[in-house]
This record gives C-alpha cells, sequence and structure tokens, in this order.
C-alpha cells in the first residue's frame, strides 16, 4: 500500500516534526528502498496506490509493478478492497514505511498463511507492519471495519473482526510515524 509522495499528503505525523517536505522525501526513498528489497522475490509484487489517479499514473514508482487503485474509504475500507479484488490465495498487503523489512520477512507470512487462516507482522505501537489472509475461503463480511487506526488497539481490533479465523504472527518489526522512531 502506497501514497503517492506528496508533501503534506503522506507521513502528516512525521511530518510535523519534520517538516513535510523532508517527511515526503524519507517516505519515497523508504519506499523505493523496501520495493527493491523485496521485489525480485518469488511473488507477484501489486501496487495498491493512493490517491488512485494520481497514483495510478505516477512515475515515482517502478513502471513494471502492476497497480491497483485503493479507492476511497478509511485504511480498513481500502486493505479490505485489495484483499478483494486481488485472486483468490494467500495475499499479503504490507505498507512502506517499515525500514526493517526484507524479503525474508515477507516470506514467513507466506509460510504462515500454508496453515493458518491469516497472519499479522505485528509493529511495536500496537498497529502492525504486515496483514495477509488466505482468501480461499471467505473473507469476513465485517473484516476490517471498527478498527481504531493510528492507535494501540489497531491489531487486535483487526484481529478481532476476522470471526474465528486462525491467526499465526511473524516478526514484530518498527514502523516510523514520527521522528522519535527515525533512529531505531
Amino acid at each position: 500500500m502506497l501514497k503517492e509522495p506528496q508533501a503534506g499528503r503522506v507521513k502528516t505525523r512525521l511530518g510535523r516534526d519534520i517538516g513535510m517536505t523532508a517527511s515526503a522525501w524519507w517516505f519515497r526513498h523508504q519506499a523505493q528502498s523496501l520495493l527493491r528489497r523485496i521485489e525480485s522475490s518469488r511473488w507477484d509484487v501489486v501496487l495498491a496506490v493512493s490517491p488512485d489517479r494520481a497514483g495510478m499514473e505516477s512515475r515515482v514508482w517502478p513502471a513494471q509493478l502492476p497497480r491497483l487503485p485503493q479507492g476511497h474509504g478509511d485504511l480498513g475500507d481500502r486493505m479490505a478492497r485489495v484483499f478483494r479484488v486481488l485472486p483468490k490465495g494467500p495475499v499479503c498487503v504490507i505498507g512502506a514505511d517499515i525500514p526493517g523489512v526484507q524479503a525474508f520477512h515477507v516470506k514467513a507470512a507466506f509460510d504462515v498463511l500454508g496453515s493458518k487462516d491469516a497472519v499479522f507482522g505485528p509493529a511495536f505501537d500496537g498497529g502492525y507492519w504486515l496483514v495477509g489472509l488466505n482468501t480461499r475461503r471467505p473473507i469476513p463480511p465485517r473484516f476490517m471495519q471498527g478498527v481504531r487506526w493510528s492507535s494501540e488497539h489497531a491489531l487486535s481490533d483487526t484481529a478481532a473482526t476476522l470471526e474465528g479465523r486462525s491467526i499465526g504472527y511473524v516478526t514484530r518489526l518498527r514502523d516510523v510515524d514520527t521522528a522519535a522512531d527515525l533512529p531505531r
């Protein structure tokens, strides 16, 4: 999931600490680094972009990677839409603001989906850097509804929307939301 790296539209909490232009620059370079680390792996990488039109036409992201628009709604609406429109099978959605993500972390999540219905890559702040589902099984109708985003409850709230599905977890990683997160 990627936002177009425009000052004031991406990483705004970080931008309040270091400036909106600097936070957009950081996000752009972080996301490009992440894509280089995971792109040559054994899975298909699809960019879910926002805003829809600007993201679909962007020259910032690698042209060879397929894209789909995230659409409208809160983060949960947009992530749930990604799971519903991609082909059936194991699907993992990751954010682009986690410097520690390596291809082996994503592989571990796909491995978990071999025996579980869902997988999370927890973040230290109570959220998560990855969510994966085996979409061969129907997605729960309330999936990702009522989640308290940008809070310490995001992971537990999301897990509660999985309605009895089996859940596995992979490595906890740090995301970057504020300037205090950068040195870590």
